[in-house]
């Protein structure tokens, strides 16, 4: 078998699932090297035997389910790409993988969408280890560590029985992030009927995924050295950016499943710069005489200085962490959505869109307008499927330009 094909190993306890999967997957043998198998312990002999870039395991089996599997292999084989399928029955327990699966897929769940997914995620894998980000990476002296008050928080709600009063006790042992965060949940960003004045309140309002994202910006924006910063560089300036892209985001996305993630993409979208920032002033001081002299897209000409770009080191970074795949992927491709085919109206997109309808009107952190990474019009959104028309899209954003800033 030609090395060039990546090795995809599938897992589920139903031969009849795993054969309908074989014959429907049946045109991609010339792209991956696949095989089946009907337990996680198989699928532990298999990796001991040989290296898989990709796993796809069922959620729901017997002596060893998927959330135990995939706990193995990211200890053992941590390299490997892991996406599980589960049903409606399994959605309480998905809060068991959020530090072991890459993806989620839903079930059932059609060759299309699978061959898509991992695709994608082989794609995310082959930029985050590209030659050129690995050897900025590789210059860096310290990264950033995950926000110490957000890995608490994931930590507790995988358990799976957090209440509000244990995230509010949690949130609360900082009273400079509960202060922000109850700034935030005040502002317009949110527009509540109400002044929140208890995080109790503001989780009941928002939800845990909510907080859990306000508190990750929080905490990440705390950060932003002082003093340090290239010259013209105003993370202020960045903040404002951020928290207009994520608010955008949030209304093209709300009241549907999106809404929180769009919003977090959002809101850290240009956290590469956290780490470039302290690491190549100097190269992101040149990129923007570049970009000043040629007009160029500041990625390309942070590209050209650097190497990478901060889109990519961003996802890097989250990517470290731990957050959600498709988070990761929205970032890491926020300037070349081109790459990736997109089969409907995901995060990516998203981010993509929210993007272009921000970026013309505000400064980045250096005081330039950037052009966003593609045109958005309706036929982009038709053809992904999105909800809405670009005019539609225009409008939400318009109403949220007055955004507060928190």
């Amino acid at each position: 078998m030609s090395e060039a094909l990546k090795r995809v190993l599938f897992v589920d306890d139903e031969p009849a699932l795993l054969d309908g999967l074989r014959n429907r997957l049946h045109s991609m043998r010339g792209t991956w090297e696949m095989v089946f198998v009907e337990s996680g312990s198989r699928a532990v002999t298999e990796l001991e035997m040989r290296p898989f870039d990709v796993i796809v395991t069922d959620m729901r089996m017997p002596t060893m389910d998927g959330a135990q599997l995939l706990t193995v292999i990211n200890e053992r084989w941590p390299q490997t790409i892991r996406i599980v399928l589960s049903g409606y029955a399994e959605q309480d327990q998905t809060a068991r993988l959020l530090s072991v699966a890459h993806q989620y897929l839903s079930k059932p769940c059609e060759a299309r969408q699978i061959e898509n997914a991992v695709g994608r995620s082989l794609q995310l894998h082959s930029l985050l280890q590209d030659p050129g980000l690995r050897a900025v990476v590789g210059r860096i002296k310290r990264l950033p560590a995950m926000p110490n008050t957000y890995s608490k928080l994931v930590s507790i709600m995988a358990n799976g029985d957090a209440s509000v009063k244990d995230i509010a006790r949690l949130v609360g042992a900082d009273p400079a992030i509960a202060a922000k965060v109850l700034q935030i949940v005040n502002s317009s960003f949110f527009r509540l009927a109400r002044q929140i004045t208890k995080i109790e309140q503001a989780i009941t309002h928002l939800g845990f995924a909510a907080i859990r994202n306000i508190v990750l910006s929080v905490e990440v924006f705390s950060q932003w050295p002082r003093g340090s910063a290239p010259a013209g560089f105003d993370p202020e300036r960045l903040r404002a950016q951020a928290t207009q892209v994520a608010a955008v985001a949030r209304a093209l996305t709300a009241k549907t499943p999106l809404e929180d993630d769009a919003m977090l993409a959002g809101l850290l979208h240009n956290i590469g710069y956290l780490v470039l920032i302290q690491e190549c002033p100097k190269g992101l001081e040149q990129a923007q005489a570049l970009v000043r002299a040629k007009h160029m897209p500041v990625h390309l000409a942070e590209r050209e200085v650097l190497g990478t770009s901060q889109a990519e080191i961003g996802a890097y970074l989250l990517g470290i962490w731990g957050l959600p795949h498709p988070l990761v992927e929205a970032i890491a491709f926020q300037n070349a959505s081109r790459d990736v085919q997109q089969i409907g109206y995901d995060l990516l997109a998203v981010l993509v869109t929210a993007k272009a309808l921000v970026y013309p009107d505000t400064p980045n952190a250096f005081g330039v307008i950037e052009t966003a990474e593609r045109v958005i019009d309706d036929d982009y959104l038709s053809t992904l499927n999105a909800p809405f028309d670009w005019a539609e899209a225009q409008r939400r954003a318009t109403t949220t330009a007055g955004e507060a800033q928190p």
